[in-house]
């Protein structure tokens, strides 16, 4: 199982989760997320990669607007009022995620997770994989999100900002 941290030792601390929802029920570590509100007007950025959908200004932050179900290869849907954004952080920078809605936090024993390399080898994004209630809940790894590439490309069109 994996720990807290991320780690493969056995850690005893529960796992803090955001339950959120794209058509299914997700979940990011409650450490990375710094606070969730309504979607706003996000503006186009020009040249950068095809998973960011502009920016926002967060409380005169710039933070990049990731397309979360282009990502997980979702079917795309133009935004709502009721739609939130996750405001997070990655080892790197912070980040804007656009989900469906935010329905709480969860705790779960690290017991009660599955690494997903378990269950499907090389899976990329998703760190691990629990149940909520009848569902499967898959455990996003937001380090993961942004490829080197991607990151370059998305710290070249932020620099270009005047």
């Amino acid at each position: 199982m994996l720990s807290p941290t991320g780690d493969s030792g056995r850690g005893t601390a529960p796992w803090s989760l955001v339950v959120f929802t794209l058509d299914g029920q997700y979940a990011l570590h409650l450490r990375n997320v710094e606070r969730v509100v309504r979607a706003a007007e996000v503006t186009p950025l020009p040249r950068s990669p095809n998973i960011v959908l502009g920016v926002i200004n967060a409380h005169g932050s710039i933070l990049p607007v990731v397309n979360v179900r282009r990502r997980f290869r979702l079917m795309e849907r133009a935004m709502e009022p009721t739609d939130c954004l996750i405001l997070a952080k990655t080892s790197v920078r912070r980040v804007a995620l656009l989900v469906d809605v935010v329905t709480g936090v969860i705790e779960r024993a690290p017991e009660e997770v599955v690494p997903a390399a378990a269950i499907v080898p090389r899976t990329e994004y998703i760190e691990g994989i629990t149940k909520l209630d009848e569902n499967i809940l898959l455990i996003h790894d937001l380090d993961s999100f942004l490829s080197l590439d991607e990151e370059r490309a998305l710290d070249d069109a932020l620099n270009s900002i005047p």
